[in-house]
């Protein structure tokens, strides 16, 4: 029998707080963190809203003359995994360094110093480029700078596969205590794209909604109204831990990471399969992983992109999966609040699914008001409400037809 892996650790930053407590408190109470760019001058980018980092004191992570080495990618995963390894109390307990590991989802990596950096290169010559720039972009910085930071000399590594890259870092994660690489892995995934190139590009795929006069009112995953996504920014961070060896230590238990199924649409760069083929595989393979029935989930933390496509398929994918009882499952979408945090999604959904199933809360869909005929379930409009959860599946569907799915149980 394989071995059981428990949540015991918690941690993030992103655009409502800089801690798992706060992020949780206003995801209950239904705020927004979506405003004006205010990283760069984004007046005559069509996107001119996201979801960004406020405030974040970092003092407590990283010296002040180290910062120059970390992009922000970087630092924003490794205080999250910070918080996430101080609310597991693993380091006070005690635990096996060759035991725990560190593997961590990006999407993109170090865009802000790759653009910063070529302004150099164009404006200062070959011999002005920082020796810490290559370390600085590359997207296993983070799972090194964390391995590093709290001494993890287990499986270290990240995965990148668009916005799917932190549900497949926490699927690997998983499998490596259920197999016995390790006891204790921090897992998650991070980024920092609201940079000019960044937002330029996605505006460019007219992927992104253009309400700019209405910025806490742009995402709105499953409603009428969408017109795409807002971006997000920050990181998500979990430790994951075998069943027996938290037990043992007294810890805390969130919730059981009970399955993880992974597929690929093979059909389009951007665009899902049709009938969400592969999101529905992927929903059914993770189901028979945790040995769950449909009928025994109570609770999805859907993709929900607050994309015309990717909402519609994403209900059918669900429909396809789970039958009747489709129309009774509560469904909701993260990115309503804090936007779509692309390689770091899955990992503060995963914050918030393991937070439902261990409160019995579910947080609202944001801005979820007019009915679409395409998009016809429970996707918990208006409020937060309270629900026993027996089992949560948290879907991630990336750009190159990625998707990973994780099923979440109560303890």
């Amino acid at each position: 029998m394989s071995r059981r892996v428990v949540i015991t650790g918690l941690g993030t930053v992103n655009a409502l707080a800089n801690t798992a407590p706060e992020t949780w408190a206003r995801m209950l109470e239904g705020k927004s963190g979506i405003g004006r760019i205010t990283h760069f001058d984004a007046s005559e980018y069509a996107c001119q809203i996201a979801g960004q980092i406020k405030d974040l004191d970092t003092s407590h992570v990283v010296e002040r003359r180290e910062l120059k080495k970390l992009d922000p990618f970087t630092l924003y995963g490794m205080t999250a995994a910070h918080e996430a390894v101080a609310n597991s109390g693993m380091n006070e307990s005690g635990f096996d360094a060759d035991r725990a590991g560190c593997i961590m989802g990006v999407g993109i990596g170090g865009l802000t110093d790759i653009e910063a950096t070529k302004e150099t290169l164009l404006a200062r010559g070959p011999r002005r480029v920082s020796p810490y720039f290559i370390p600085k972009i590359m997207m296993n910085a983070v799972s090194g700078r964390v391995s590093m930071m709290h001494g993890l000399r287990g499986p270290n590594f990240v995965t990148a596969s668009a916005c799917a890259s932190a549900n497949h870092a926490m699927g690997l994660a998983m499998r490596s205590i259920r197999c016995g690489d390790a006891d204790i892995m921090v897992t998650g995934g991070a980024e920092a794209t609201i940079t000019p190139l960044g937002v330029a590009g996605f505006c460019s795929l007219r992927a992104m909604s253009t309400r700019n006069d209405d910025p806490e009112g742009a995402s709105r995953p499953f409603d009428k109204g969408r017109d795409g996504f807002v971006m997000g920014e920050g990181a998500g961070a979990l430790v994951f831990e075998e069943y027996e060896h938290a037990r043992r230590r007294g810890a805390t238990i969130y919730a059981q990471v009970s399955g993880f199924g992974m597929t690929a649409d093979a059909h389009h760069i951007t665009s899902p399969a049709p009938e969400g083929r592969g999101a529905a595989s992927a929903i059914r393979m993770a189901l028979e992983d945790a040995r769950v029935d449909p009928s025994e989930v109570d609770y999805i933390n859907a993709h929900g992109t607050s994309t015309s496509i990717n909402d519609a398929l994403e209900t059918i994918a669900i429909k396809t999966v789970f039958g009747e009882h489709a129309s009774t499952v509560a469904i909701s979408s993260s990115k309503s609040m804090i936007g779509h945090m692309l390689g770091a999604a899955g990992a503060v959904e995963l914050v918030a699914t393991a937070m439902s199933v261990h409160d019995g809360r579910i947080h609202a869909t944001l801005n979820q008001d007019e009915s679409d005929p395409d998009c016809d379930l429970d996707y918990v409009p208006g409020a937060a409400r309270e629900k026993h959860i027996r089992h949560a599946v948290s879907n991630s569907l990336g750009f190159g037809g990625h998707n990973a799915v994780l099923v979440v149980s109560h303890v």
